[in-house]
């Protein structure tokens, strides 16, 4: 009988048997080393997931702050460790919930933060000492970081005590997912701002987290998601140091995130070989010493694009097999998705199976009481070999045409992932990928389902919210700040943070922040459409 060839996700073979001969020639001390040392193949820390599990992160966010709020409250009553925002689209790209940009978007894909107020009563009752909050926004990072910290402050928390996550990735933006505000070269000062202000103001805030997430759920292979990434995080590293900063000044702040799909072994080599390229990044061209600076700490989230609106119980076997995959790849944070996510928001019996699922697996397996489990596989030694030099081809024509911001312009990276987006539909439509429930295993006729649904009342809320904001609050401090903050970002010497706090310290809205900036950096326009 003939076996019919097999591919990986990135189109690598696959081969039935893989043997001692796979690792011929191969330094084990070069391409592995122990566990929590240089080049951190086998995972960041030397004991893993022996003394404590990774973090549980659950990612929520819907309609107003006071529901996200309830929701958070949940998952922590259920035995989260770490909060994770979600923004509503208009939040997402800087517009105010009256705004004419907003309608019909308010509350609907996560949560609408206008002001301090709103970001205050997403968090009230939750001690901001106690929780990791990771928040997943990114031309306007800034604003939402600041906001976190005020509301902090007000609690009585100082800045050297907070610990979180800022996305802040706007390229990615540009290549996979669109919700950018601002040209690239003004959104890259705005990074390194940043990094200036968390060093000094947030010390154990991660200042950004490098997502290969969207770019896999537009359709890039897990090589693209690995070359993208990281040539973009290279292009933020360069911009920090271009701007004075030391590298190992601010590097060690820097994360990532990743997705993690059902075709398990692939994902794991993809995981080992990311940090084995990323050590050697910082570590040769960024000349970074600190071995924090070195290592490539993520988060991953189970893959949304794989979750089918057929049979949607039948997610729960997926999540867990990505879950699984993330874990063996030795990820410091996991958000698992929730079986009912391809068809509306979570319900709350779904985002709590989510988090039961990662449970399951840190106290009822015995995943987590070695350190990577997989140490010598041929075929995950193989898989981690190959993705790496594939990954290494991709940068190095990234490079070629620039850098990550030059290819951009360009349009490269996009059109790279909607190539490899289109092949998979046609494998997908033709019966080769199986996907169960969709074109294989199908039932006759669907069981109903009742899902979460947004108020649509919530925009007109958020509206009097906003109209009773502006009417309370002294408008001639307001403009004064918004003037300073023009200001600082007119110029190229100032930290356009600074401002920026006290206009929101002054109830200005995200709105009025962003299209202040917007009149000084302009918006950005993508290729072919000017």
């Amino acid at each position: 009988m003939t076996t019919r060839a097999r591919s990986t996700e990135s189109g690598l073979p696959v081969r039935s048997v893989y043997g001692p001969e796979a690792l011929a020639g191969w330094d084990p001390a070069d391409r592995l080393g122990a566990p929590g040392t240089y080049p951190y193949t086998r995972g960041i820390h030397p004991d893993m997931y022996t003394g404590r599990p990774w973090t549980m992160r659950q990612y929520a966010g819907f309609g107003t702050a006071a529901e996200s709020n309830a929701r958070y409250r949940q998952l922590i009553a259920a035995g989260g460790h770490g909060l994770s925002v979600a923004f509503d689209l208009p939040t997402q790209m800087g517009y105010d919930s009256d705004a004419p940009q907003a309608a019909g978007e308010v509350g609907k894909v996560g949560v609408a933060v206008d002001s301090i107020e709103d970001m205050r009563e997403l968090f009230d009752g939750i001690p901001l000492d106690e929780v990791s909050t990771s928040m997943t926004i990114n031309a306007p990072a800034a604003l939402l970081l600041l906001l976190y910290q005020l509301v902090a402050e007000e609690q009585g928390v100082p800045g050297e005590r907070l610990t979180g996550t800022v996305q802040n990735d706007v390229l990615k933006e540009y290549i996979a997912r669109g919700t950018y505000i601002f040209p690239p070269q003004p959104s890259l000062r705005l990074t390194a701002d940043i990094f200036a202000y968390c060093r000094s103001e947030l010390p154990r805030w991660n200042t950004i987290s490098v997502s290969g997430y969207h770019m896999a759920e537009a359709g890039a292979s897990p090589v693209q998601e690995v070359a993208f990434t990281l040539a973009d995080a290279v292009a933020y590293v360069r911009t920090a140091v271009a701007a004075g900063m030391h590298v190992d000044d601010f590097a060690p702040r820097i994360s990532f995130f990743f997705v993690a799909r059902t075709t398990l072994l692939e994902e794991v080599a993809k995981f080992r070989a990311a940090r084995r390229i990323w050590a050697r990044i910082m570590r040769d061209e960024f000349g970074a010493h600190d071995p924090k600076s070195q290592m490539l700490r993520f988060h991953t989230q189970t893959a949304g694009v794989q979750l089918t609106a057929q049979q949607p119980e039948v997610n729960l076997a997926r999540v867990t097999v990505q879950a699984l995959a993330a874990v063996l790849g030795g990820t410091q944070s996991l958000h698992t998705n929730s079986y009912d996510e391809a068809i509306a928001l979570p319900t709350e019996k779904a985002a709590r199976l989510a988090l039961r699922t990662q449970q399951v697996l840190a106290y009822e397996t015995d995943v987590p009481a070695t350190v990577d489990p997989f140490a010598g596989s041929y075929a995950v030694e193989t898989l981690t070999d190959e993705l790496e030099f594939a990954a290494l081809e991709l940068m190095d024509e990234v490079e070629g045409r620039g850098g990550a911001v030059a290819a951009i312009e360009q349009g490269f990276q996009k059109d790279e992932i909607e190539r490899n987006a289109y092949r998979i539909a046609q494998e997908t439509d033709r019966g080769e990928r199986v996907v169960v429930g969709v074109n294989r295993f199908r039932l006759d006729e669907e069981e109903p389902y009742e899902p979460l649904r947004v108020d649509p009342a919530i925009e007109a809320r958020q509206r009097e919210r906003l109209a009773r904001l502006r009417a309370g609050r002294d408008a001639t401090a307001v403009e004064q700040a918004l003037t300073d903050l023009r200001t600082a970002a007119a110029g190229t010497t100032h930290n356009v943070l600074p401002p920026m706090k006290e206009a929101l310290r002054a109830r200005a809205t995200v709105g009025e922040v962003c299209g202040s900036l917007r009149e000084v950096w302009g918006s950005h326009t993508p290729s072919g459409m000017h």
